[in-house]
């Protein structure tokens, strides 16, 4: 045995066995891939949220800009009835709140005309801007501070045409009634009716006839075959309430000096100069219990206040020289306490209202607070009253027999009947008067 090696260590074996395990030594890896998932799992999730985080704040900003349209569409319908900011602003915070918007997070700003934008300054559009805070979810790793998220919407009244009669009750019936034997031309405007009864528009007798653009009506109509249509196929029924024009226009201060209510005598000339100041800036002169005129009465510029009673001529033959005939332009005449218009018969009337000042446009102005009242108007052929004849709590019977061929001529009550035989124009671009539009329409525009 002495002729062994001391070296008893076995060799690496170099045959087949041992290469393959050098081999599987080296492409061991799972620990490694461990090591790698461990450390980009937490990224991998943390992206995925922000992922998700960034599409909850585009679908929130969706939401959000849906309830601005509907608040801003709603503000504007309320802008169309004539509603004033407060009612306006209201409706706009009920229906956002209806599409999930809440004032616990956001805020609801309705500028009323729009302060940015293209149609800044409009004063036919509203926009509505809402605004809302809410907390970062996974992004709250990078930042802090909150989301905010805002919405804009504006949308605008427009479209429409011009009507030169419009009865502002909300109930009654026959709120515009064509009665009786008549035939009425109204050009180049419509009639409208904001009451919402069955017989809204009301034409009454076999005889009644009236040629208009079109007739407009909150409720519903009773026609017949005197109606004739020349803009539209059909009474428009259930129609949007039509705005009341001169609703801001406050009423003239009831004061002055009392003066003697007869004026003029028959065969003579008379003319009345207002010379007293108002508080509204114009000349003013009072009548207390009435004004009743005779002969030729002619008005000069400014405000006559009837207080109480009633404003009325006698007409006798116009052909005469007792009849009587009122001229004057750049007149209002106010009705106060209750005081009545009841110029009939055989008149010759020409009167006109102011073209600028506090009063531009009305003619004839009822108090708002004159809710039992009815004023009647009516004259001869060559007749012309030219501006709004505007009793807003009181009803006016227009009895017409006028055939003038120019000018404009409104009428604005609570409640109108038209009767007699005339031709009214509604030509009013230099009268001072304000529009009465009709079946206008709301489109978001911004």
């Amino acid at each position: 045995m002495l002729g062994k090696t001391a070296d008893t260590v076995p060799r690496p074996r170099s045959g087949k066995n041992g290469r393959h395990g050098a081999h599987r030594l080296l492409a061991n890896e799972s620990g490694a891939t461990a090591v790698i998932a461990a450390i980009l799992f937490p990224v991998v999730i943390g992206g995925m949220g922000l992922g998700v985080e960034t599409g909850y704040w585009y679908l929130t900003q969706r939401k959000l800009q849906h309830s601005a349209d509907v608040a801003v569409h709603a503000a504007a319908v309320r802008k169309r009835a004539g509603d004033q900011n407060t009612a306006i602003e209201t409706a706009a915070l009920h229906i956002a709140s209806k599409t999930g918007y809440s004032p616990v997070v956001g805020t609801l700003l309705v500028n009323t005309p729009p302060a940015t934008g293209t149609n800044a300054g409009n004063r036919d559009s509203v926009e509505v801007v809402i605004a809302e805070t809410h907390p970062r979810l996974f992004s709250s790793v990078f930042s802090s501070k909150p989301v905010k998220i805002r919405a804009r919407a504006v949308a605008q009244v427009h479209g429409g045409s011009k009507a030169c009669v419009l009865a502002l009750s909300k109930t009654k019936s026959g709120a515009v009634t064509v009665s009786g034997s008549t035939s009425v031309d109204l050009t180049n405007c419509n009639v409208a009716s904001n009451s919402n009864a069955a017989d809204s528009f009301l034409m009454s007798g076999s005889t009644a006839a009236i040629a208009t653009d079109c007739v407009y009506t909150v409720g519903e109509a009773v026609t017949t075959a005197g109606l004739t249509l020349k803009q539209c196929a059909e009474v428009r029924d259930y129609a949007p309430t039509a705005i009341d024009p001169y609703a801001s226009i406050a009423e003239p201060a009831n004061v002055g000096t009392c003066r003697n209510k007869n004026v003029g005598s028959p065969g003579n000339s008379t003319t009345l100069t207002p010379s007293e100041n108002h508080p509204s800036g114009v000349k003013a002169m009072r009548f207390c219990g009435g004004l009743d005129l005779k002969g030729k009465v002619t008005f000069a510029p400014g405000l006559y206040i009837i207080d109480g009673g009633t404003f009325t001529a006698n007409g006798g033959d116009i052909g005469s020289t007792a009849g009587v005939q009122i001229v004057g332009s750049g007149v209002t005449f106010y009705f106060a306490n209750n005081a009545t218009a009841k110029l009939t018969g055989n008149l010759a009337i020409s009167l006109s209202a102011p073209t600028s000042g506090p009063f531009s446009g009305l003619l004839f102005f009822g108090s708002r607070t004159a809710t039992n009242v009815s004023h009647q108007v009516s004259g001869t052929s060559g007749s012309v009253l030219q501006g709004a004849l505007y009793t807003p709590a009181s009803a006016i019977e227009y009895k017409g027999n006028s055939a003038a061929t120019d000018g404009c001529t409104q009428v604005i009550a609570d409640t109108v009947t038209l009767t007699g035989n005339s031709t009214v124009q509604s030509t009013c671009e230099n009268a001072g008067t304000r529009d009465v539009m009709v079946g206008q329409v709301v489109t978001i525009v911004e």
